[in-house]
């Protein structure tokens, strides 16, 4: 299965890795984080308690999530139409999505959904439990790190060219809190899969990252057959 899976914890530069790697393959590139905080986001919006397994459920069968092009190698979010790229990428929803994604008919759910869009075409996925649940089978599974200093720094300034006036220190203190969250939670606990390529990111730039697990991805293409 052409399938590349790119796990780890936020700000291990998942997201960047996995979309210039798409963009160098050729391949589709699937941020399932923007699946859950899309789930998040419309959950608050409509009031939905967070831990509401029914209502959650069938929030999950009736939304409409897209991934499209933005024509700049990465993804414009549409939640039911709407345009949520920006809105997704607020600091409070990335609590959002931390909570919903521990509720199991939101995994499961964007688990279907994650299946289908892998299943259709050679893609790289992007998540925390792509290796481990979503495609055990992969072509090939890598799971970034990064020491928390750089991803706090990471993901701080990330909010700050969006204009979201946060701080080093509250940063660094909620990626160690969603850490905590995502690697305790019941279902589809963050963990590298046994057999995943472990890399981490600390020092080394996005095209160093990129060269080394595209070198990975031709070895196992050419074993392949």
């Amino acid at each position: 299965m052409q399938v590349v899976a790119v796990d780890g914890p936020s700000g291990a530069g998942k997201s960047t890795v996995a979309r210039r790697l798409a963009e160098r393959l050729g391949w589709r590139y699937v941020d399932t984080g923007a699946m859950y905080r899309s789930v998040g986001l419309a959950a608050d919006r409509l009031g939905i308690a967070l831990d509401d397994d029914p209502a959650l459920d069938a929030l999950c069968r009736r939304l409409r999530i897209g991934l499209e092009p933005d024509g700049a190698g990465g993804l414009r979010v549409l939640l039911d139409g709407e345009d949520v790229t920006g809105a997704i990428r607020q600091h409070r929803v990335s609590e959002l999505a931390s909570r919903v994604s521990a509720r199991k008919p939101v995994r499961d759910a964007m688990g279907r959904f994650q299946r289908t869009l892998g299943e259709a075409r050679p893609s790289v996925l992007e998540g925390r439990d792509i290796g481990t649940v979503i495609f055990p089978d992969a072509l090939l599974k890598v799971f970034l790190t990064a020491s928390d200093e750089e991803r706090a720094r990471r993901r701080a300034d990330e909010l700050r060219r969006r204009g979201e006036p946060v701080s080093f220190d509250a940063v660094l203190r909620d990626i160690r809190d969603r850490d905590r969250a995502d690697s305790s939670r019941d279902h589809a606990p963050l963990k590298a899969a046994p057999d995943a390529v472990r890399l981490d990111t600390t020092g080394l730039t996005v095209d160093q990252v990129v060269e080394r697990i595209a070198g990975w991805v031709a070895e196992r293409l050419e074993h392949q057959g």
